[in-house]
């Protein structure tokens, strides 16, 4: 939907700040996604979202600044390193597991956790991204019949459009354990993969037999036979805790050489010679829609968030 760009709070934090492309800020419709995608992030509060700083969905380039989290995602982590062992998932469960207790209790359904969402910081996971979640009980912008999301991750009553609940984003996190398990969906993906979520079995292969039955669970067809959050937590840690290991090895490296190219960025001023003339000036339009005292470090750190 745009880019993201690493900047600075006037308090000195490191931000995360998503900027919209000139094209979707011309749309109505996107602009009132990102609004509710603002006000999503607002209200949710915990140790494992990542916090809002600061936002204006009304600016010329509607933007978003949340805390940065120097660590891969979920995604990121596997592709270049491979599944994680199960006394690593455990605690990356239990993190996901309050982030969604943390989005519920605020009235809010994600609609869209899978790996990319996933951030893995040194003291466990973050989810990130609520550009399609919805208020609890509000109208939402997507009609009956219309889905939205991420197919492989994605519960059954999503893909029909249906109405969702707090037990659609168990259904996702389920998804997700089973990719850090094993690196992919238990549906598969591609073409198909919306047919095998609503009607076919959950391809639980790789996946130990500790976590086996908890997650079959979690994908379970019908929302009203998926675990409540508070079992999954039970479940998830109560082997000795002594056997979790986080953050694992790879992510702490990972982690390590982000906040070192974060000090050499800071150390460094930037210059129109070390950055594209096309990202100032999205940098330049984001200080003048009126992000409070940050400032903007020219480097973006991903394009097309």
């Amino acid at each position: 939907m745009g880019w993201v760009y690493l900047g600075r709070s006037p308090a000195g934090r490191e931000v995360a700040v998503k900027v919209a492309r000139p094209e979707l800020a011309a749309e109505p419709e996107f602009r009132e996604r990102f609004a509710r995608e603002v006000a999503a992030a607002r209200v949710v509060s915990g140790a494992y979202t990542a916090a809002v700083v600061d936002a204006d969905p009304t600016a010329e380039l509607p933007w978003l600044a949340t805390l940065y989290v120097p660590g891969p995602s979920l995604a990121e982590a596997v592709r270049a390193d491979g599944p994680l062992p199960e006394a690593q998932v455990r605690p990356l469960g239990a993190g996901l597991v309050e982030a969604l207790q943390a989005i519920h209790a605020a009235h809010v359904i994600h609609r869209d956790l899978k790996p990319a969402n996933v951030l893995l910081a040194q003291d466990g996971p973050r989810v990130i991204d609520f550009g399609i979640s919805r208020v609890d009980g509000a109208p939402g912008l997507t009609r009956v019949g219309v889905v939205v999301g991420t197919p492989p991750f994605m519960s059954p009553e999503q893909i029909r459009g249906d109405r969702v609940g707090p037990a659609s984003d168990i259904f996702s996190l389920g998804g997700v354990l089973v990719y850090a398990l094993t690196g992919r969906s238990p549906h598969g993906s591609g073409e198909g993969v919306s047919v095998e979520v609503v009607r076919g079995e959950p391809r639980l292969n790789g996946v130990p037999a500790g976590l086996r039955p908890l997650i079959a669970r979690c994908l379970a067809k019908r929302p009203e036979d998926r675990p409540r959050l508070a079992e999954i937590l039970a479940e998830l840690v109560e082997e000795d805790a002594s056997a979790e290991v986080w953050p694992p090895p790879q992510v702490a490296r990972t982690i390590e050489v982000r906040y070192e190219e974060l000090k050499e960025r800071h150390l460094r001023r930037t210059t129109s010679e070390s950055v594209p003339s096309c990202l100032l000036l999205h940098a330049q339009a984001l200080l003048d829609a009126g992000l409070t005292g940050a400032m903007v470090a020219g480097a973006v750190v991903r394009d097309g968030a």
